[in-house]
């Protein structure tokens, strides 16, 4: 090659003019990603929706995933104290030092620590069941009466929680099992106390709040949303993952259903701005080629059309490939940039050309004598 350009050189001494060596060097090769990057799950849980398939093209911000939270709901109604969580809050942490991650003072502000004291003494009236719907009266004068429910039974007693009617604490009640206080259907005698607030705990971090100090919350209401681990700075994202590039869905690792935990990769995507072109290069044509040469690109399938795609060599191997069956030819991979647009594809197949050209000398000629 180097003694033919010598030649072509030489006769465009010879002939004096301006001429152009050139020599054209092409390449068969595919569009590849140059970059893969993975999407961790910023906090664990099952996964929700995952809408994207391999191949997928998706923009910078779109939703990949959706990771589901749990639920907490307030067990009794009643009113919101002592809340002491806030989104991001891990709440092993805050159970740890205050029992709960919130209270609720319940509507049902009353309870009786009752006993069989003062039953009427039958068999039955000494045997009492747990849900058992009872009537209330004070023991004083009878002018305070209400309903209430049996709650809770222990060796030495048992607790009502009152469902109706006033009383003051510490009042003195006697329990009956009809409305008409019938003496016969005495079952004890109790002393009004104050309803302990409520605990609501929750397990993990708290990613969602939905109530505030102070609210009344009807029994069933969403309280807060958790997630599982803890979320890092306790700062509390969406429960959305949403794509940090532009670029192509290179694989989908995590399926709706499947459970999730933080730092586990959901999807993997090829930037855009990643993509190469990779092609062979024999090894009697590196002496032609330079990591930066410039080079102009095509695709292979669209041969006709004028759009070239401009680029340069980013890296050539310096390592052979392993020779293909029936051919000893050692071949060797390169790899180019360029700006790719909607029609650009992984996988799709480029012509690759690169031009060496290198105008020639102009020859001096001597200038004719002034008459």
């Amino acid at each position: 090659m180097k003694k033919v350009f010598a030649i072509l050189m030489a006769l465009v001494l010879v002939l004096g003019g301006t001429a152009l060596a050139e020599t054209e060097l092409s390449y068969e090769g595919k569009v590849v990603a140059g970059e893969t990057i993975p999407v961790a799950a910023p906090f664990g849980g099952r996964m929700g929706e995952v809408p994207l398939h391999k191949g997928d093209p998706v923009q910078e911000g779109d939703t990949l995933a959706t990771i589901k939270t749990t639920l907490n709901y307030a067990p009794v109604e009643g009113t919101v104290t002592g809340l002491y969580v806030a989104e991001g809050d891990n709440t092993e942490d805050i159970n740890a030092r205050y029992e709960a991650s919130l209270y609720i003072e319940p509507t049902r502000k009353y309870t009786v620590d009752a006993t069989s004291e003062k039953a009427f003494n039958t068999n039955d009236n000494y045997f009492i069941h747990l849900g058992e719907r009872v009537y209330l009266k004070c023991t004083q004068d009878g002018t305070h009466e209400g309903t209430g429910m049996v709650t809770k039974l222990s060796e030495t007693g048992y607790t009502i929680e009152v469902t109706g009617g006033e009383f003051y604490l510490d009042e003195k009640v006697y329990v009956y099992r009809d409305e008409k206080y019938s003496k016969e259907k005495r079952i004890g005698k109790g002393t009004v106390k104050r309803a302990a607030a409520v605990p609501v705990k929750g397990a993990g971090s708290v990613l969602r709040l939905h109530v505030k100090s102070g609210d009344f919350v009807e029994r069933g209401e969403l309280l807060f949303e958790t997630v599982e681990g803890v979320l890092d700075g306790y700062y509390a994202p969406d429960n959305t993952v949403k794509s940090p590039v532009t670029g192509v869905i290179e694989s989908v690792e995590k399926n709706p259903g499947d459970t999730a935990a933080k730092g586990d990769t959901l999807v993997k995507i090829a930037p855009t701005k990643s993509f190469q072109v990779e092609f062979d290069v024999p090894e009697e044509d590196l002496f032609l080629l330079e990591e930066g040469a410039p080079v102009e690109m095509e695709l292979r399938w669209d041969s006709s059309s004028e759009k070239l795609y401009t680029g340069k060599v980013v890296s050539i191997s310096r390592m052979n490939e392993d020779p293909k069956e029936g051919t000893d030819k050692k071949v060797y991979k390169a790899y180019a940039s360029f700006e790719p647009d909607e029609r650009i594809r992984l996988g799709m197949s480029m012509l690759i050309y690169l031009n060496e050209a290198a105008p020639a000398e102009e020859t001096n000629t001597a200038e004719e004598p002034e008459e």
